[in-house]
C-alpha cells in the first residue's frame, strides 16, 4: 500500500499543477476596464426622460427592458448587464453633469445611444479625453465623423451629409435639369445639409442648378415671407431644410400658394406630428430618405424582426404603444450594443469595445431595411452609406425603387 501511494501522489500533484496553470492562463485571457468584471458589464447613456424632449425617454426604457431580457437569458458571455439611462432633459449642462456621474461615480465601461447634437457636443471632448466610448449617438451631425481627432465618438444615425447627397442623387435621376430653391436653418444643422447637396449637383455637370436660397432662425415666428419669395424663383424643386414648426409652416404655405415643386424634406422632420400640423394632404408627394422599418403599420406587420419586437414589447414594455417607432429605433440600437459586447468576449477593455463597434461594418439591426447595414471603418465613421428614397402618399411613406449608396 505504501508503495502504491508513493506512485499516486505525484500524479495528483501534477494534475493539480496543470489545473492551476490552466486557471491562471484563462484568467490572463480576461482583460477589464472600469465597468467590467467576471460577473457584470456596466454601460450608460443620457437621454431626456423629462422636459420638452421627453418623448425620447422611451429610448432609455427600451434599453433597460432589452438588457433585462438578456439578463433573464443569462446575460452576455455569462455576465449580467447593468444599464443606467440618465435624464439630461435635453440640456447641455445637465448632460455634462450626468455624463460625469456615469463615468466618475458609476464607472461605466461605455456609453451608447445618447441623444442630441448640443448635449453630446458638450461632453464630446470630455469623453474622448477619458477614453470612454461614446457610441451609436442619436444625432447625425457631420462632426461625429472625425476618427482622427475624436476616435471614441461614433454616430448611430445616417449623417446629414449622407442624407443630403442621396437626396441630390434622386433629384438628378428624376429631374436632371432641376431648378432648386432651398430654405435652410441658419446653423450647423442647415449647413450640414446644404453644402453636400450643392456639391453633388455640381458634380453632375451643372445642368441642375440652385436658383434661390433663403434662411431662417429658430426664433423666427414664421417663414411665410421666405416661402413666398422662393416660390417666385421659377424653381421646380424645393429643398426644405427645416425642423419642427418651420417644417409644418412651410408644408402648409407651399400648398396655400399653389406652388407644386418636388419637395425634399430632411428625415428628422418627417414625424407624424409635423406632417399633421402641416396637413397630411399638403404633405402628399414629399420626398425623404428612409433606412428603417416601422412598427404598427400594415407594410411591415409580417416582417420577422417587427414581429420579434412586438413579442418583446408585449412582455417587457406593455405600456409602450405598438406603433412607437422611437421605441423600435431604441430596440435596434440596444441590439447593436449587445452585439458589440458579445463580440468583446473576455476582452472587456474600452479599447476593444471601440474596436468591436468599428467592426459592426456589415451588421444589420432589426430596425434597418433590407440592404442597409452599418458601414464604419477605422478611418470613416459614417454609420450608413446606403439609404432608400420614400414618398409620402398622404397616409404613409412608400419606399421607392432600389437604395442609393453614397
Amino acid at each position: 500500500m505504501d508503495r502504491g501511494s508513493s506512485f499516486r501522489l505525484p500524479r495528483v500533484a501534477i494534475a493539480g499543477a496543470a489545473l492551476l496553470i490552466a486557471s491562471q492562463a484563462h484568467a490572463a485571457d480576461k482583460k477589464y476596464s472600469p465597468g467590467a468584471s467576471d460577473t457584470e458589464i456596466k454601460i450608460g447613456q443620457t437621454v431626456p426622460h423629462s422636459g420638452p424632449g421627453s418623448l425620447y425617454g422611451v429610448l432609455g426604457r427600451v434599453g433597460e427592458a432589452y438588457f433585462q431580457m438578456l439578463n433573464d437569458q443569462g446575460g452576455i458571455n455569462g455576465r449580467k448587464i447593468k444599464f443606467i439611462s440618465a435624464d439630461d432633459a435635453y440640456s447641455a449642462p445637465k448632460a455634462v453633469e450626468q455624463t460625469r456621474r456615469l463615468v466618475e461615480q458609476e464607472e461605466v465601461l461605455a456609453l451608447y445611444g445618447s441623444l442630441g447634437t448640443a448635449p453630446q457636443t458638450a461632453v464630446h471632448k470630455y469623453l474622448n479625453s477619458k477614453g470612454v466610448p461614446q457610441l451609436l449617438l442619436n444625432t447625425g451631425a457631420s462632426k461625429w465623423n472625425n476618427p482622427k481627432e475624436f476616435k471614441w465618438t461614433m454616430a448611430g444615425l445616417p449623417l446629414y451629409p449622407t442624407e443630403a447627397r442621396i437626396l441630390a442623387k434622386h433629384v438628378l435621376s428624376v429631374k436632371p435639369e432641376a431648378k432648386v430653391a432651398i430654405l435652410y436653418q441658419n446653423d450647423d444643422f442647415g449647413r450640414d445639409f446644404l453644402g453636400p447637396f450643392k456639391d453633388e449637383l455640381a458634380k453632375a455637370g451643372g445642368k441642375a442648378k440652385v436658383v434661390a436660397e433663403a434662411t431662417y432662425d429658430l426664433t423666427d415666428p414664421t417663414i411665410d415671407s421666405q416661402i413666398i419669395n422662393l416660390s417666385k424663383s421659377g424653381a421646380d424643386v424645393f429643398y426644405n431644410i427645416t425642423t419642427g414648426k418651420a417644417s409644418s409652416q412651410s408644408i402648409r404655405k407651399v400648398a396655400e400658394l399653389g406652388w407644386k415643386p418636388l419637395q425634399l424634406l430632411s428625415a428628422g422632420s418627417t414625424g407624424r406630428s409635423i406632417l399633421h400640423a402641416g396637413g397630411l394632404e399638403n404633405a402628399k408627394g414629399i420626398v425623404a430618405i428612409r433606412y428603417a422599418k416601422e412598427v404598427g403599420v400594415p407594410q411591415f406587420e409580417n416582417d420577422p424582426a417587427v414581429k420579434a419586437f412586438e413579442a418583446f414589447r408585449q412582455k417587457y414594455l406593455p405600456n409602450v404603444d405598438r406603433d412607437n417607432t422611437i421605441a423600435f429605433a431604441g430596440y435596434g440600437q440596444a441590439v447593436a450594443m449587445g452585439e458589440i459586447l458579445r463580440r468583446c468576449g473576455d476582452d472587456l477593455t474600452r479599447e476593444n469595445v471601440l474596436k468591436q463597434a468599428i467592426g459592426l461594418n456589415g451588421f444589420q439591426t432589426p430596425y434597418m431595411l433590407d440592404g442597409v447595414t452599418y458601414s464604419y471603418t477605422p478611418t470613416d465613421y459614417t454609420p450608413m452609406k446606403t439609404l432608400y428614397i420614400s414618398i409620402f402618399n398622404g397616409k404613409d411613406w412608400d419606399i421607392v425603387g432600389k437604395p442609393y449608396t453614397e
